[in-house]
């Protein structure tokens, strides 16, 4: 019975000296993880939208379009208030 309980306990010290030694690996490498996925994320939504735009998207724009002043009406609270 003592060789079960001696077993059990090496082995949780084993699997628990392996989550803080993973934990402290991802801790010190969590920039590069972080950068890595934003970059296959990037690659990913670029390379989907690929030329699906076509011409849609203009080099140059036009001018400035103002608003018609007989349409324009001046901004007034409701009455009963």
């Amino acid at each position: 019975m003592q060789k079960i309980v001696n077993a059990i306990a090496i082995s949780s010290g084993v699997v628990s000296l392996a989550i803080v030694v993973g934990g402290v690996g991802l801790y010190a490498n969590r920039g590069k993880i972080v950068d890595n996925v934003k970059s296959q994320i990037l690659e990913q939504v670029t390379g989907s939208l690929g030329s699906s735009f076509g011409d849609l998207v203009p080099d140059t724009t036009g001018p400035v379009a103002t608003p018609d002043a007989q349409q324009s009406t001046p901004l007034a609270l409701p009455s009963g208030f």
